[in-house]
């Protein structure tokens, strides 16, 4: 089970919600996926606008937990000021902090994200920053209070997959709240390889609605989760430098 705050899900699957090509396939991936948690930026969405459409209109939101995020801020009282009205529109209380510094790369910025989480947190919100692969600052932001860390593998809607398992490694190793790999994941194989190092989950949006099939996608990021869930708890054998025979070599039958 995934607890983040004071929440348990089964799904170790965050969804994310943009871009797919309707949505009619957007939410045929959401019901395929099995994800309870699916994200969205409150600044793509009017969400006191009723004629305007609305991809939430199309779910059983009884289904689910919404998680806003404040995709667009480039300060922390930008990052705030969106936790609050998704907050205000009765959505949820759990905000995904979401602070952009470099606009070609598309990295978080540090330092806000840093004074976001520690606002957000004193006004009570359950607080998920997204942050880069900076072991320090993961700690950092665990210190403040943060209910899970967000690294990504990669930057955002790469598809370049995990470029740094080491430092998510110590990332995962040290922390005591959810690790939950976001951002960079292509394929099944990125999401797998994230849980085996240890993750708690995984969150995605473009690897799923940009793929040739979408829904097909979705299930596939499902299993593989499922899997590379499955795969570290049950242990991987080391890594040796020659091959072992895996029959013993004692007791053989001589022609």
């Amino acid at each position: 089970m995934l607890t983040i705050g004071n929440q348990t899900f089964q799904s170790r699957l965050l969804l994310g919600t943009g871009k797919y090509p309707n949505f009619d396939v957007q939410k045929e991936a959401v019901a395929v996926s099995d994800a309870e948690i699916l994200t969205f930026a409150v600044r793509r969405m009017n969400i006191f606008e009723p004629s305007q459409p609305n991809f939430l209109e199309q779910l059983d939101l009884s289904k689910y937990t919404l998680l806003p995020n404040t995709a667009g801020a480039s300060t922390a009282e930008e990052a705030v000021r969106t936790a609050r009205l998704a907050k205000a529109s009765g959505l949820c209380d759990m905000i995904k902090v979401e602070i952009i510094g470099d606009p070609r790369s598309l990295l978080p910025d540090p330092v806000e994200t840093l004074r976001a989480t520690e606002m957000l947190l004193e006004e009570g919100f359950i607080v998920l920053p997204y942050t880069s692969d900076d072991v320090v600052l993961a700690h950092r932001l665990e210190e403040l209070g943060a209910h899970a860390i967000m690294p990504g593998a990669s930057p955002i809607g790469s598809g370049q997959g995990i470029l740094n398992p080491l430092n998510l490694q110590f990332i995962i190793e040290q922390s005591k709240v959810p690790v939950i790999i976001d951002a960079g994941i292509g394929s099944p194989k990125d999401a797998a390889y994230a849980m085996e190092l240890g993750a708690d989950g995984v969150l995605l949006n473009t690897a799923v609605s940009g793929a040739q099939d979408p829904v097909k996608m979705a299930e596939a990021m499902k299993l593989a989760i499922e899997a590379g869930r499955l795969g570290y708890e049950a242990g991987r054998i080391e890594k040796k430098d020659y091959g072992i025979a895996s029959s013993p070599s004692e007791g053989l039958l001589t022609p």
